[in-house]
């Protein structure tokens, strides 16, 4: 991957939610007049949203649309005036979105906040995928910092969680478990997604060693699964706001803006 720097360091210390916007925005100056964009899920990605409404309102972005990629995603889009479109016959010039751990080659981890179908749907379909990130979001290997979300269908979700420990069997350290709310009174309900669907957690003591492809192939081969959240080949560009203040921009060597 490819890399340039941006951006002098602003004086005294960002937060990280100053950093994700900083990234938010450098995302936005790919986005060009009539273009219709998949729109990202998560707190990253409402920055982008954000810019994008400003942008919309001073007549700046003429003819920019954008597909929702959550039903939250829809609400805040709709709230700051971008104009939406469905999937269907879409043609996605531009994805952005965040993510939640980025590996060297740029695979993710995405969907912990639950919205990895509808995420990988849009930004799959898409002509470019640009990913937005704070630099704590980089890791040496995909699984380092927290849960790999899969999407799986409710009925005989038990079975299904057996199905997929039995991909790892042997693994030390990892386990898996299905993603719970509270439901009153902390009674504990599963999760439940935009597409009516549970979330298997999968978690591993030091990241994902191993064919990522394979791993993938294996688990969607498991009937019930409908899909993970290893975003793999996806990402043309992650652009990372780093500690310091300046910006990163990292492009796939196979896929360049």
């Amino acid at each position: 991957m490819g890399s340039a720097a941006a951006s002098p360091p602003p004086s005294g210390k960002m937060s990280q939610d100053e950093l994700k916007r900083v990234a938010a925005h450098r995302a936005v100056e790919f986005v060009e007049p009539g273009m219709t964009l998949g729109l990202g899920t998560g707190s990253t990605a409402a920055h982008a949203l954000d810019r994008l409404g400003d942008l919309l309102r001073a007549g700046a972005l003429p003819g920019v649309a954008g597909v929702p990629t959550s039903l939250k995603t829809e609400l805040h889009a709709a709230r700051v005036g971008i104009p939406l479109l469905q999937l269907d016959g879409a043609r996605i010039r531009l994805s952005i979105d965040g993510a939640d751990e980025v590996d060297p080659d740029l695979n993710l981890v995405k969907g912990r906040g639950g919205s990895l179908l509808r995420e990988k749907m849009i930004e799959g379909a898409g002509e470019r995928f640009v990913v937005i990130v704070d630099e704590s979001k980089l890791v040496p290997r995909l699984g380092c910092t927290g849960a790999v979300p899969v999407e799986v269908v409710p009925f005989g979700a038990p079975h299904t969680l057996g199905l997929i420990r039995k991909v790892f069997d042997g693994l030390p350290g990892f386990h898996a478990r299905l993603r719970t709310v509270a439901d009153g009174d902390l009674v504990s309900a599963p999760f439940v997604t935009d597409n009516g669907n549970y979330i298997v957690e999968m978690f591993f003591e030091d990241g994902i060693r191993g064919d990522l492809q394979d791993i993938s192939d294996r688990l969607l081969r498991i009937t019930g699964v409908v899909e993970h959240g290893m975003f793999l080949g996806m990402a043309t560009t992650v652009i990372v706001a780093n500690n310091d203040g300046t910006v990163s921009v990292l492009h796939r060597k196979s896929k360049l803006i």
